[in-house]
């Protein structure tokens, strides 16, 4: 793009944060928008938008407003019928409104990938319902996994022992869902050796991959992520080769430039398909320490047509989340000093105006000599900040 670029950002939270930096790094006009005012995004950002984002009307209108180069969705809780409409009318959507839709839902992008494509996925059932989610669990066999097919940081899933479980996990699941969708997968547990996420970066030039990057989860939601995580060679060439079909998939109409975030277990050379977000993901925050263009950057020069290298590395490092324990307006931080004093950490504090228990407030990374060591410097660093609560 010879000219500014106007970028309509969907969704403000910390990934759209680091997204903003980037992109006006590049010479970028950013409107953020989000459901909430003062989102971590929107403090940085040219211009602000307070909305629904499952608002259609809304949405709309909010588009035709500003008339954005770029429509780009940071979170999944979006009307996506009408960013489709919006293509249709001309207006580029990141990396398209095909992208947009399967991969708000978990069922959609999971079909696409089992069903037309072919990748490994697995055992899997849908359920609307707690007699549903029965007769689901029954098909994977336990221990099985419940999630919503919307929801956002792994809010609304649990692992399942037995049947005693499925009626707590149905109820939290519905609690965790976003949108407007009752409706949980519930897939077997897969026995993995680990989990990765293989940023795919899309752009003018071609695909290109990070390395992949290892993470660890509780409560279905991201604790600590580092990169690179060794794989063979083997399993390696394998989920770079389903991103690549998967990634390829979703291009619709659109050019399908941009970063994807797809999610695999692997277990020796065996590797099976997760899941995917087409943006930055939670764990590549470790790429803010790692590599010498972030995820966000990436996400930024892919978008606007600008070059990615085709092969791109990573020094050893982690990242480990900082989060809230309690519901509070009232924030304040201390402990900064402490986390950074050793030598390769550094710390992130999102600036969200509100907390609640386990939100995510903050990262501490850390660079090292190998990824043990980086592992271990990010996550002290993140037990000595400090969150304050109030007078």
């Amino acid at each position: 793009m010879s000219h500014i670029a106007t970028i309509l950002l969907l969704g403000s939270g910390e990934l759209g944060r680091e997204f903003v930096i980037s992109a006006k790094r590049l010479g970028a006009r950013v409107i953020a928008c989000d459901a909430y005012d003062d989102a971590p995004a929107m403090q940085l950002a040219d211009a602000r938008e307070v909305f629904s984002m499952l608002d259609a009307e809304a949405l709309r209108a909010v588009a035709l407003k500003h008339r954005p180069d770029l429509i780009v969705p940071e979170i999944e809780a979006i009307r996506t019928e009408v960013l489709a409409e919006l293509e249709d009318e001309g207006f580029a959507v990141v990396p398209s409104a095909r992208a947009a839709q399967l991969t708000m839902n978990r069922d959609a992008i999971r079909d696409l990938a089992a069903g037309e494509l072919g990748v490994p996925t697995s055992r899997y059932r849908y359920a609307e319902t707690l007699d549903e989610v029965r007769e689901a669990a029954s098909f994977t066999g336990f221990p099985c996994v419940i999630k919503p097919v919307m929801s956002s940081s792994g809010k609304g899933q649990s692992t399942v022992q037995g049947v005693d479980g499925l009626d707590a996990a149905w109820d939290y699941a519905v609690a965790g869902m976003r949108g407007d969708r009752t409706r949980v997968i519930v897939e077997a547990f897969v026995e993995f050796d680990y989990e990765i996420t293989l940023l795919t970066v899309s752009h003018a030039g071609g695909i290109s991959f990070c390395p992949p990057i290892g993470h660890r989860q509780e409560r279905g939601d991201y604790q600590e992520s580092w990169q690179p995580t060794p794989m063979s060679d083997a399993a390696i060439a394998s989920a770079q080769a389903m991103a690549r079909t998967v990634v390829e998939a979703l291009k619709g109409k659109g050019r399908g430039w941009g970063l994807y975030g797809v999610e695999f277990f692997v277990k020796g050379d065996e590797v099976i398909f997760s899941e995917l977000s087409p943006r930055p993901h939670d764990t590549g925050m470790v790429t803010l320490a790692s590599q010498n263009l972030s995820e966000f950057d990436l996400h930024a020069r892919a978008i606007m047509g600008l070059p990615v290298p085709a092969t791109i590395r990573a020094r050893p490092a982690a990242s480990a989340v900082i989060l809230a324990d309690r519901d509070c307006a009232d924030l304040s931080y201390s402990g900064l000093a402490e986390a950074l004093a050793e030598e390769g950490t550094d710390v992130r504090i999102f600036g969200k105006p509100t907390s609640r228990p386990y939100r995510r407030m903050g990262v501490a990374l850390a660079t090292a000599a190998d990824v043990d060591e980086a592992r271990r410097k990010a996550s002290e660093a993140s037990g000595r900040v400090c969150i304050g609560y109030g007078a």
